[in-house]
């Protein structure tokens, strides 16, 4: 099994929920995250103050899957999120060694 974690624009959250759906992959959580990567400070004036932004509102999905699953998942979650500016975004893939469903006990891919 493995864990992915994308980190994406807000305005695509949705948009690749219904594609993830779609897929039959039901399972994920999602944090309102801050962060930066290649993206470059904004400067803002507020009451006459020069504020520079640097770290920017993103969104972190996580979802684990088992290991036949994992191409298709990261290449709809690129498809759906890319659009060729910086800050698109990344995913990053964990192995997970084991997953267990509390309310059966059930373990590895029948929890999923």
């Amino acid at each position: 099994m493995k864990k992915i974690e994308a980190v994406i624009r807000p305005t695509k959250l949705e948009e690749l929920k219904k594609v993830l759906n779609d897929m039959e992959v039901r399972g994920l959580t999602v944090y309102n995250v801050m962060g930066r990567g290649l993206q470059q400070d904004i400067k803002h004036y507020y009451r006459g103050q020069e504020v520079s932004i640097d770290l920017f509102a993103k969104v972190k999905v996580e979802i684990v899957c088992p290991d036949h699953w994992l191409e298709r998942i990261i290449d709809a979650i690129i498809t759906t999120c890319r659009t060729g500016a910086i800050g698109d975004g990344k995913i990053f893939v964990y192995p997970v060694e084991e997953v267990i469903r509390i309310s059966t006990g059930e373990r590895g891919d029948a929890a999923l």
